[in-house]
């Protein structure tokens, strides 16, 4: 018979932390700590193969399960001394997801599972505590009635808000039993009525609609999101487990009390224990944010036995699993128990000092640490910070908890979905909200930063921002929002929707206004992380640059050359691009050339900063590649104000641009075909770029290899009819200087027939780069310029694991790509291989192309570390 159940308890557990693709993350580390001796709750685990099954047949239960439940529940109850569904000794569950990949708040938790009236009464009775066993059974009623029946929350706030406005008090600790009979009184009619039955009063029965409910919220929207946001791979990453263990209270009384606290501080990485509990409590109080809690240091005060001995097994985690933790716990009575523990989120600045801190504690090697660093997520650390010399000209309105750092600015909307449309017409929002909830994930993406009335540096606000690299300022108590009428007011000071402020997320400080930023400044443990990868790495790292800045920055950010420069970019500064129409609406070559020679010493100039830059570095420059409708106007009003500039006629501008029009341009006459129809043009572009060079060999005695790239190749003989035309140019440029350069010509492989024909290609270039933004759109039949309209579908239905304009498609684009540097280095085994379009920043491409041999990948100068960083991790990947 095949296990579904794996129990836990005592000392004692049927898995280990490497189980956790079959009992979950959460499931696997109970076992583990179980097997340390940490005290655990005893409890058991229903697998992920569980959820696998249930979803792959129609949302039915293998037959073995619900015997190996009943025996779970039997081990539980000889362990306890405790009976599940009795009156007078009752044994209560909680009942929690936990995948193999972390989702934290994604998927669902019920506490205090078993309760009944009959059951509450027992309770009463025996613990003489009719206020929190009342308390545990709305507190039960409400999560069963939101998280198996779909029952909105806000219904039971209402109610609990009800009485507290009758018996004149404000909060939840006020509240007497009478009061919370009261509430669950009024839960029941919502109940009777939503239903049209009454409340589920077998504890079998809740149990069974619990586990239903865990495994269905694998698939609710907030959980598909965050795979989808988090690159979580369901092909190998599939399902839920289902963790049933015996509760612990720490809301029966002061004595008891309930916190989340990571080992080091999430935020910054510091070695120091950082977290929150609330006395009184159950963990939902914390990390829902209904109540602000108190730090962690005060646990001293209140029960300071608790307090070491929860210090001891952080110090015991951290050392088994060399890793910070996030652990949640609960005091029962004064007895301290552990709930769970995992790998903890943190944001990149923490990332990059554990990593680094890790290393010098010896707990783990250098190339470990390289993989304990998300690469996305560097880009957290590139963003700019608030100007402290602006920040004192704006009003300071409010201040919360620092709960993610950073700096941002937006207009204030005041729910997840203004958040996300407004984001999609092109505006930046600050999302407020009186405490985040799972269900708002896509706009806390969509928006620039975070601020919440309610919770503290654990909510699910703090943590999910941490997570995503938001800026987040939460517990901010002075501002009193209200959702409804889309405004908050802090004082006399009134904030609406579209209203413009400001959050600076390592203060917790929120301004009125946009307030200015300035560049960061990075670490001297990101510079070690960085020294380690590119010890490394085998790939080099370029740069796509157009313009002095971006190569500076990239430079700043140890790119090894650049290996895109778009010549297009410089043609539409305002100093040329009149030049440039001129050119277009010549009529005879001698027309062209004039306006040609206009634009050859600003080409020059522009080649000559970026050789300048790169001191000695590869610089590979494309050729002209879009079409030449771009350069000009389409619009009526448009055309005759260039007309009268130009000095030419409506009618004559007009009949140019319409000559110029193409079904598909993206397609037609662009790239080396703009070259064949108008050699001219690249002609004076390969002049400029040697002419450059040839001056600072002249002036500076600098080492430059011009690298010249001639785009959408298609055909060898293109390749070669170009050539043609361009190295007599390159010649007699050089032989005009009086100086002999080495210089390289190549192309991008972006048409599917230069893949195929790469063998043919190679005889005649020096180097390949792929370009996969076309690569991709010809190789899909996906117009990128369209594909945003139905890819957000294929995403959703899973037809795509991730948007290949993104991330490279393995599987299709991979394998021209593939097959390109296997042909191409079968004629011409020096040639030079590397990737320049969007994707070259991307990890898992990055990743990709290390493992097919190209040289380097070439991305925006602030992804230039991220692929660093990428490239050790798939060096030390590939050794495992």
């Amino acid at each position: 018979m095949k296990k579904y159940v794996y129990f836990f308890g005592q000392g004692k557990a049927e898995g280990d932390k490497g189980m956790k693709f079959i009992l979950g993350g959460k499931g696997a580390n109970l076992a583990e700590m179980t097997n340390l001796g940490i005290p655990v709750p005893a409890g058991f685990t229903i697998s992920t193969e569980v959820c696998q099954y249930y979803y792959n047949n129609g949302k039915k239960y293998p037959t073995e399960l619900k015997s190996q439940i009943d025996q779970g529940l039997k081990k539980l109850e000889d362990l306890t001394g405790k009976k599940f569904g009795d009156a007078k000794n009752p044994l209560l569950v909680s009942v929690r997801s936990g995948a193999a990949a972390s989702m934290p708040g994604m998927m669902d938790t019920i506490l205090n599972l078993g309760l009944n009236e009959k059951v509450v009464a027992g309770m009463v009775e025996k613990t003489g505590n009719a206020r929190f066993v009342w308390d545990s059974y709305r507190r039960f009623m409400q999560m069963y009635c939101n998280v198996v029946e779909n029952l909105e929350h806000e219904k039971f706030e209402h109610v609990i808000n009800s009485v507290k406005a009758k018996k004149g008090i404000k909060e939840d600790t006020q509240m007497m039993a009478e009061d919370w009979q009261e509430v669950v009184k009024g839960y029941k009619e919502i109940y009777k009525v939503e239903k049209g039955k009454d409340f589920p009063e077998s504890a079998k029965d809740q149990l069974g609609g619990a586990i239903g409910a865990v495994f269905g919220s694998w698939n609710n929207p907030r959980a598909i999101y965050y795979r989808q946001l988090n690159k979580i791979d369901e092909t190998k990453i599939f399902g839920t487990a289902v963790n049933v263990q015996s509760m612990v209270f720490g809301n029966m009384g002061d004595d008891c009390g309930t916190g989340v606290a990571f080992t080091r501080n999430p935020s910054t990485g510091e070695n120091k224990p950082y977290g929150e509990y609330l006395m009184n409590a159950q963990g939902e109080d914390v990390v829902a944010g209904i109540r602000t809690p108190k730090h962690l240091e005060s646990l001293k005060e209140d029960n300071e036995v608790a307090y070491k001995e929860l210090l001891a097994i952080f110090d015991r985690l951290e050392k088994h699993y060399k890793d910070m933790q996030d652990v949640e716990f609960t005091i029962e009575n004064g007895k301290l128990f552990i709930l769970q523990t995992r790998n903890g989120k943190r944001t990149a600045p923490a990332m990059v000092k554990v990593a680094v801190d890790l290393v010098k504690e010896k707990m783990i090697d250098e190339k470990t640490a390289l993989t304990r660093v998300e690469a996305d997520k560097l880009d957290q650390l590139l963003h700019p910070t608030l100007d402290p010399k602006e920040k004192g000209k704006f009003k300071v309105i409010a201040k919360g908890l620092p709960a993610s750092p950073g700096a941002a600015y937006g207009q204030v909307v005041f729910d997840a979905e203004t958040a996300v449309k407004w984001k999609e017409n092109g505006k930046k929002t600050i999302l407020v909200r009186l405490e985040t909830s799972p269900e708002d994930i896509a706009g806390m993406n969509a928006a620039s930063g975070i601020l919440t009335a309610r919770g503290g540096m654990t909510s699910h606000a703090a943590v999910v921002a941490r997570g995503m690299g938001r800026c987040c300022v939460s517990g901010c108590e002075s501002v009193a929002v209200s959702e409804a009428a889309k405004m908050f007011k802090v004082g006399d000071v009134e904030v609406k929707e579209g209203d413009i402020i400001t959050l600076d997320g390592s203060t917790g400080e929120v301004f009125l206004g946009q307030v200015s930023t300035m560049e960061p400044t990075l670490s001297g443990d990101f510079a070690t992380l960085m020294k380690w990868a590119d010890k490394t790495r085998k790939l080099e790292v370029r740069t796509n640059a157009d313009t002095p800045k971006d190569a500076k920055t990239a430079r700043e950010f140890g790119a090894q050359g650049i290996g895109l420069t778009r010549t297009e970019h410089m043609f539409f500064e305002e100093d040329r691009i009149f030049a440039i129409r001129q050119m277009i609406i010549s009529d005879t070559l001698e027309q062209r050339e004039a306006a040609l020679a206009k634009i050859f010493p600003m080409q020059k100039n522009d080649f000559k900063q970026l050789f300048e830059i790169m001191k000695g570095l590869p610089v590979k420059i494309r050729l002209l590649d879009p079409p030449l409708h771009e350069f000009v106007p389409q619009k009526d009003e448009d055309i005759a104000a260039l007309a009268k500039e130009m000095g030419i006629s409506f009618e004559k501008l007009k009949a140019k641009v319409e000559s110029l029009h193409e079904a598909n341009p993206m397609m037609g006459h662009r790239g080396c075909r703009l070259g064949v129809t108008f050699p001219e043009i690249n002609q004076m572009q390969v002049k400029a770029i040697m002419s450059a060079a040839c001056e600072l060999v002249k002036e500076k005695n600098a080492k430059i290899v011009p690298e010249i790239m001639i785009p959408l190749v298609g055909d060898v003989e293109e390749l070669k009819w170009l050539k043609s035309k361009l190295v007599p140019v390159i010649e007699e440029t050089m032989k005009s200087y009086g100086a002999k350069l080495k210089y390289e010509i190549g192309t991008m492989i972006e048409i599917p027939r230069a893949a195929v024909t790469a063998d043919e290609i190679a005889t005649e270039a020096e180097f390949f780069s792929f370009g996969t933004n076309d690569l991709t759109q010809m190789t899909y039949g996906f117009s990128r310029d369209d594909a945003g309209k139905f890819i957000k579908d294929y995403l959703r239905e899973k037809i795509l694991v991730e948007d290949p304009f993104k991330s490279v498609d393995q599987k299709g684009v991979g394998k021209l790509m593939e097959m390109s540097v296997k042909l191409g280095r079968s004629t011409n085994k020096h040639l030079n291989i590397g990737i320049c379009g969007e994707q070259g920043g991307d990890p898992e491409t990055v990743k990709f192309c290390h493992r097919i041999g190209l040289n380097y990948v070439s991305c925006s100068p602030y992804r230039v570390p991220i692929a660093r960083l990428a490239a050790a991790q798939a060096v030390v990947e590939e050794s495992k």
